[in-house]
């Protein structure tokens, strides 16, 4: 039998209420219902951010049953208590409410910290703002709950100039040693992991979790009796951190030790001579002395301390150090040396496992129109006088990008020496530009053999760069002869001088260079900058830690473990957290935002294990390391409401040869602020692409073969980086692989079509059953409103607009509170077979035989197309759906506005008028026709599918 437990909801305080008593103000006090069980805080009077600090303590009856029950959180105006008129006034107003899922409560013992949550509304009409802030826990029966008293609210510092604080130093006199081998904190057993089915979701985090660290920074020491390399280290408990090795005894490096890892009350800093094991200095700091400091105060400023000998006596050597307690915020976090990290040696690994925000490069289409060429003769002279025709063609090249034209149609009115090629042939090219453009022109001389004409090499930086759809001019380069053919002498050496071909060179900055697939991309900007829009809001990620990790590695002496990190990719903007040293629940608590530009755009998380940490700095090692891949998620910008806070945990899936896997949780809090509500509605009307893709568009299979180039690029460019971001990071994130066939995505992509196609498929077996007169009732009513209908058409547009507007405000109560996360059974992960998932992890070519290769690549190719063009054709019924579906709130009250006014319109205007207006509309010349989508197309594309939640 469960051990007796007590649920305590202490209410800490809320913020920025709405005022409810009609003087600007409001009387607020909290209630709170567990398992039909009430509490409730005293009143604050005229408080528009109220502060509580009281506690309310409910008895768990089965505290197995606590992950399914929740905790109701209501937030009132006492009337009374604001001084009402009357006693018939007296009553309460609501101010807002929450629901805390009780599967996140902490367990006895488990570290709480403060929850801020966002009141949310009782219904479509309430008026509500404000957030509140609370620490729910569990203790066991027999604890003491002891009552807070009630704290007033600190006052305000204004911070002034530079304050130079000094912790105490103690003097000479001993203080006990502590024990000298380095450990590190094993992390709890992860809680055993519920059913796939049903999957409780944890309580909500704040969005900036107050973790206090204890900062050391060593700047540099003097007077240091000792010539040569010396290191500096610092000590706390049974954590060690040392610096590098360096003659000029500047180190200037900073140790961050987590303050709830924090076994001992000083802190030693010791300088040693490199490989001794005898410091030549040491001074040590009483952390009950240490201050504290929160940004914006200003930076603690370091201070020389005398230092003591291993005899215990101070001479003349001194170290710069300062330390203080700060949190997270601190701008020393992200370069410090943290206490997790304690088994981590060398500057390679170290580099590895620290935060890194990543800019990708700029990425460009190269268009290279090939359009013909003159004096191309073939260097054997016998060619055409045995009836061979040239076969010419041109071969062009872009660092590893290769391409080439068809050859040369055989025309009658050109001689064969000036073939006529007319193609476009497109590259993915990065700022700065450091490629060159290598075109030759070649002659098929027979199977497996061409023979060079001439060569031309451009640098890509000379290009000219266009931003619309206006052509560049076209120039005629002379050619090279190039490498390969032969001696020319006498006539074909003249011959060979006035070769050239007629080329249109332009870097087109008017597309958007597509790295992600359209369903779920981040990005949606052209190139060239100054095509950009002002951008509509801001997204705000936090990526707070991860529970019940799946063991990626065994480490001697530690058991199964893990070194996990998050990868972020939106738009431009990479990050990547710092990495947790053996964890299997790490908690990063980092915040990062970006611009956003286009609120229908999808951010893309990952969580990864850093196979670095055991490498070598240097070496081959280092270089053939692969990081794993443990899951991500993504989150549709165009799902969350604006200024809410999501806090949330996703289910991180992974597919595996052997098959789907649970490879544990990731906790983040995402909140998405606009700062223009106009611009983010018109953002929906507007092209979803840059006008370049309409005014020329590329075809299917250039946009997949770009897409594969451009990951390729951002690939290559990231991993120059310090720290590298992986290829294989890479690859996952941008899902490069997602055009290759896989019987899993056809069925998956299959059966959304068909979910689309159910509501047609309904309505038909109604009608077939208003048809047969099973229900006379039913056929009656079916068959009086169409007679109606029939006598009164003008009601037919007005009563389906108004239909659609009230089912989408209908459905707003059921909407979705949460983002969608990846769906295993959508994705037909778990019904997949061994030899499909065989065939989708199998290599593009194949590498499961020789004999069947040609035809199992061909038919994977084919395959695919199919499978592209099902998914094309169910995320626009997806699409149709969503229009009422409230996953996205904007475009569906967009919708609804709009159907409540063509409903107007259409009762106001004749049938017989709108249907001739559209008619007209339909059949205007082309002169009255622009090439950009309409309005109605922009708006639909817009909307949300669920291509961006299959695996």
């Amino acid at each position: 039998m469960a051990k007796a437990e007590k649920l305590v909801v202490e209410v800490v305080a809320a913020h920025n209420l709405m005022p409810k008593d009609g003087q600007g103000s409001s009387s607020a006090y909290v209630e709170v219902e567990f398992d039909h069980q009430k509490r409730r805080t005293r009143s604050r009077p005229k408080e528009l951010n109220p502060v509580w600090n009281e506690r309310l303590v409910f008895p768990v009856a089965d505290p197995d049953d606590l992950p399914y029950r929740a905790i109701d959180v209501g937030v009132y105006n006492d009337r009374a208590a604001s001084g009402a008129a009357s006693a018939r006034q007296h009553g309460r107003n609501f101010l807002g409410k929450v629901r805390v899922p009780g599967a996140g409560v902490p367990a006895p013992g488990e570290e709480v910290v403060p929850q801020l949550f966002t009141l949310e509304k009782r219904s479509l009409f309430s008026h509500i703002r404000g957030e509140i802030t609370l620490k729910i826990y569990r203790i066991n029966s027999g604890d003491v709950v002891v009552k807070s008293k009630p704290e007033k609210p600190a006052k305000a510092v204004v911070p002034g100039p530079e304050v130079v604080a000094a912790p105490t130093v103690t003097g000479p006199k001993k203080q006990p040693q502590p024990q000298h081998p380095v450990v590190t904190v094993q992390p709890p057993p992860p809680q055993p992991e519920p059913p796939m089915d049903v999957m409780p979701q944890p309580a909500p985090m704040v969005m900036k979790p107050a973790v206090e660290y204890l900062y050391v920074r060593v700047v540099r020491a003097r007077g240091v009796p000792m010539v040569g390399e010396a290191v500096a280290e610092v000590k706390l408990g049974n954590y060690r951190g040392v610096t590098p090795a360096v003659l000029s005894h500047n180190w200037d490096q900073v140790f961050a030790f987590s303050k709830e890892t924090i076994q001992s009350s000083f802190v030693e800093v010791y300088v040693r001579a490199r490989g001794s094991d005898d410091h030549v200095g040491r001074v040590w700091f009483d952390l009950s002395e240490v201050p504290h400091r929160a940004p914006p105060d200003s930076t603690l400023a370091p201070q020389w301390y005398s230092m003591e000998d291993s005899k215990g006596q101070r001479g003349g050597a001194e170290v710069m150090v300062a330390v203080w307690f700060g949190t997270q915020a601190d701008e020393a976090f992200a370069e410090a040396w943290h206490s997790k990290t304690a088994g981590v040696h060398g500057n390679g690994p170290l580099g590895s496992i620290k935060s890194k925000v990543y800019v990708a490069p700029k990425l460009w289409y190269l268009r290279v129109s090939i359009i013909e060429g003159q004096d191309l003769f073939p260097m054997d002279k016998g060619a055409l006088a045995i009836g061979r025709f040239p076969e010419l063609f041109v071969r062009a090249q872009v660092g590893n990008q290769i391409m080439r034209t068809r050859p040369a149609p055989m025309v009658s009115t050109r001689a064969p020496s000036s073939p006529f090629w007319n193609e476009d042939l497109m590259f993915v090219v990065a700022e700065p530009f450091e490629e060159f453009l290598v075109l030759s022109v070649e002659d098929r001389v027979s199977p497996g053999r061409d023979e060079l004409l001439g060569r031309l090499v451009v640098p890509v930086s000379a290009i000219e760069r266009r931003w619309d759809w206006k052509p560049v001019v076209s120039r005629w380069f002379a050619l090279d002869r190039g490498t390969g053919g032969g001696n020319v002498s006498g006539s074909n050496a003249h011959r060979f001088a006035s070769r050239r071909v007629h080329l249109r060179l332009s870097l087109d900055g008017g597309y958007h260079v597509l790295d992600e697939a359209t369903a779920y991309s981040s990005d949606l900007q052209p190139t060239a900058k100054q095509l950009w829009k002002p951008h509509v809001g801001v997204l705000e990620l936090g990526v707070l830690g991860a529970t019940g990790l799946m063991p990626m590695k065994t480490r001697d002496g530690r058991g199964a473990t893990a070194d996990a990190y998050c990868v972020a990719k939106y738009g431009q903007k990479w990050i990547r957290t710092r990495t947790v040293v053996d964890s299997l629940c790490p908690r990063w608590n980092e915040q990062y935002t970006w611009e956003v530009f286009d609120p229908c755009t999808v951010i893309t998380v990952g969580v990864f294990d850093n196979c670095h940490v055991d490498k070598p700095a240097s070496g081959n090692t280092t270089v053939a390391a692969r990081d794993n891949c443990i899951g991500k998620v993504r989150i549709r910008l165009s799902t969350l409401e604006t200024g809410r806070v999501y806090t949330h945990a996703y289910p991180l899936l992974m597919l595996h040869p052997s098959g789907v896997k649970k490879m544990g949780e990731l906790h983040l809090a995402v909140r998405f602020c606009c700062g223009n509500v106009g611009n983010m509605f018109h953002a929906y009307v507007c092209p979803l692409l840059p006008k370049m893709h309409y005014a020329e568009p590329l075809l299917v299979r250039q946009v997949e073969t770009l897409r594969f180039q451009a990951t390729n690029v951002v690939a290559a460019r990231l991993g120059r980086a310090e720290p590298p971001l992986g290829k294989e990071v890479v690859e996952y994130m941008l899902d490069h692989r997602s055009h290759l066939w896989s019987m899993r995505r056809s069925k998956a992509n299959f059966f959304r079509l068909v979910s689309v196609l159910s509501g047609p498929m309904t309505i038909g077996r109604w009608f077939e059953l208003v048809r047969s007169w099973q229900r006379p009732v039913h056929s009656c009513l079916a068959v009086f409103t169409f007679l109606v209908f029939v006598t009164m058409p003008e009601l037919i547009l007005p009563t389906a607009f108004l239909a659609m507007a009230f089912t989408g405000l209908w459905r707003y109560r059921v909407r979705s509170r949460h983002p969608p996360h990846m769906e295993m059974r959508l994705s037909h992960a778990d019904g997949a077979t061994a030899d499909e998932l065989d065939e989708e992890f199998d290599t593009f070519p194949s590498s499961r035989g020789d004999v069947a290769r040609f035809r199992y690549d061909r038919l994977r190719s084919v395959a695919g197309r199919v499978q592209t063009v099902v998914g094309d054709i169910a995320t626009q019924g997806e699409r149709m759906q969503g229009l009422l579906s409230w996953r996205d709130p904007r475009a569906t009250l967009l919708f609804c506005i709009a159907c409540v006014l063509a409903a107007v319109i259409a009762y106001c205007v004749p049938m017989k008028v709108m249907i001739g207006l559209w008619g007209l509309y339909a059949m205007r010349p082309p002169r009255f026709r622009s090439r950009m989508p309409s309005l109605l197309m922009n708006f639909f594309r817009r909307l949300p599918s669920r291509a961006d939640i299959l695996l």
